[in-house]
């Protein structure tokens, strides 16, 4: 029988990352540098409610099955081909009749994309995976749904390309430095903007959720090849955190979950630190009231439905960062027809991009290969003489 180190590698590879996971989470986790919070970019027009480049194309009506669902799907297409192109883009397909359909299958389409070491097999990858639903309400006819969730997509998006080549960077660090197969590297990120959310008629288990129901039954039934570190690609997602009902101002983040509170502290963490760097456009008290108490000090909270809940179920560790607080409850314009663009608080979008930006990179361990401040790249010499200001990194606002 032959034999060879390279078939000896991947059962190891799987026995030590089997190890690691049980280690207590966050405990080799390195916060990000002063200096890259500060060159963290802004997404500045590309957010214009009206015409800016990513968050006004997603500002419609996109009712599941309808043209504008398919508008704002086709958004994310263009732009992570023309702005991200060495990420995978899939979607998921599935098709349901609900209360107001009339016996007829309505198509709901999930939208995936991901960008792995390009060293990395597949099923050996665990996944940073970042989640909003793109969908909009049935009714009120012509609800938008700014914070619920076209907000949170482009934030996303913006936080992507803001950390792409970054990740372009570490890993040809890494292949250079022959670390590319080193057991800490085989971390990737993906993006899942899920369809269907919304309730059509009223909030059931049947009548909510029809992308994530689809998407968590098919991952959890796919199996990846022999001898992967992870058997389906629902286990390796080592973090599902789902972003919901952010644009408001003074927004409330509690923590649900005991054992992801450490990463609930962590976002809370870069939070306090771009405002005390006085980074944050918008002023009031921090977002995130939780973040001082330990995971056994959490209140107990009550249920709330939201696209996690079937990856909840089947053992995927979550993440829930939604605006509701115990006092006041939703966002004033939740559900209502007011939840619109014109609503939105603009500096604590651009602020919730910033953090999101920041948690990423700080998650995938990018310190090294973010962008410095301006004033230390313009004092950095080339070998051609004094290197002025680059534009590269600094303005990355615009889709190309």
């Amino acid at each position: 029988m032959a034999f060879s180190h390279r078939g000896l590698f991947r059962p190891l590879l799987s026995i030590w990352l089997a190890v690691l996971y049980f280690i207590l989470p966050g405990a080799a986790y390195q916060d990000a540098s002063d200096e890259v919070l500060k060159a963290l970019p802004r997404p500045g027009q590309d957010f214009d409610i009206h015409d800016g480049a990513i968050l006004s194309p997603i500002l419609i009506p996109r009712v599941s099955g309808t043209p504008g669902s398919t508008v704002v799907l086709n958004h994310f297409a263009d732009f992570f081909r023309t702005s991200l192109p060495d990420w995978n883009v899939e979607y998921q397909n599935s098709t349901s009749v609900t209360p107001v359909s009339d016996g007829k299958e309505v198509p709901f389409v999930n939208f995936i994309a991901s960008r792995d070491p390009p060293w990395a097999a597949k099923g050996d990858v665990g996944r940073l995976t970042l989640v909003a639903h793109y969908d909009s309400k049935y009714s009120p006819e012509g609800f938008i749904g700014a914070i619920d969730s076209a907000a949170p997509c482009a934030m996303i998006m913006h936080a992507m390309r803001s950390i792409d080549d970054a990740l372009t960077k570490k890993w040809e660090s890494m292949k250079a430095k022959g670390h590319d197969h080193s057991i800490d590297d085989h971390s990737g990120i993906q993006v899942l903007f899920l369809d269907g959310e919304e309730a059509f008629e009223a909030w059931t288990e049947t009548d909510s959720l029809y992308g994530a129901r689809s998407l968590a039954q098919h991952w959890d039934s796919q199996v990846n090849p022999a001898m992967s570190v992870y058997k389906t690609p629902l286990s390796s997602i080592s973090l599902f955190a789902l972003f919901d009902l952010l644009g408001s101002r003074n927004p409330t983040i509690q923590s649900y979950y005991p054992t992801t509170h450490w990463a609930y502290q962590k976002l809370a963490n870069v939070e306090r630190r771009l405002r005390d760097l006085k980074l944050f456009k918008s002023t009031g008290r921090s977002w995130f009231p939780d973040a001082s108490k330990s995971e056994h000090e959490l209140p107990s909270q009550s249920h709330v439905g939201d696209d996690h809940v079937p990856f909840l179920r089947r053992g995927v560790e979550v993440l829930h960062v939604i605006d509701l607080s115990p006092l006041t409850g939703f966002p004033a314009v939740w559900h209502k027809e007011k939840d619109d663009g014109e609503h939105l608080d603009m500096n604590t979008v651009e602020d919730w991009s910033l953090l999101i930006t920041g948690f990423a990179a700080e998650w995938m361990e990018l310190d090294k290969f973010m962008p410095k401040p301006a004033a230390q790249r313009s004092m950095q010499p080339s070998e051609n003489g004094p290197k002025t200001k680059s534009k590269r990194n600094s303005d990355k606002t615009e889709l190309y």
